[in-house]
């Protein structure tokens, strides 16, 4: 058995795409998933599987949301061990690290598009983008950033969703089976 977590995207944010966690654990072990946790309302699944296949993961898991919730959610998924490489491999100081956010892309971006994206900078706001993650930091907060996942998305040309420091600790521990 393989652990994973799912990151959903968009999901019980402002009264939209409103998806009780009760009812996703039931609906997803329903699918053929095993030992489903969930944690807070944003999205974060932990859950189990023989199948080692991540888009026939992230597929079922779309398919089962759009068939009983009635609408499309963006699904990413990771093993515990590449969630936990993610957070060891923050770039940044330790006390910038405890106030990152931490964006999961759905690819590793062309070296070009990454090149272009480095060219666009605020005062006081600080990212890092390693392999199929984009550290960012900002001093002001993160609802004070310029920044939004949705430039890095389209200017890297991937999906992406965002946790912070404290949802990527309770996940790696909650995954830790």
């Amino acid at each position: 058995m393989i652990t994973y977590i799912a990151l959903l995207r968009g999901i019980n944010v402002g009264g939209h795409k409103k998806v009780p966690m009760a009812e996703l654990r039931e609906l997803l072990a329903k699918s053929g998933l095993e030992n489903v946790k969930t944690y807070i309302q944003s999205g974060n699944v932990i859950f189990q599987s023989s199948d080692n296949d991540f888009k026939t993961l992230e597929s079922k898991i779309k398919i089962s949301i759009l068939e009983y919730f009635g609408f499309d959610v963006s699904v990413l998924i990771r093993t515990r061990e590449q969630l936990n490489a993610i957070f060891d491999n923050c770039p940044f100081p330790e006390e910038k690290k405890l106030s990152s956010y931490f964006a999961v892309l759905t690819e590793i971006p062309h070296k070009d598009l990454v090149k272009e994206a480095y060219e666009k900078t605020y005062d006081n706001e600080e990212y890092e983008i390693l392999n199929d993650c984009l550290y960012f930091y900002c001093a002001n907060g993160y609802g004070n950033a310029k920044f939004n996942l949705n430039f890095f998305e389209k200017k890297l040309k991937v999906n992406a969703t965002s946790r912070n420091y404290k949802t990527m600790v309770k996940l790696l521990s909650l995954s830790d089976i």
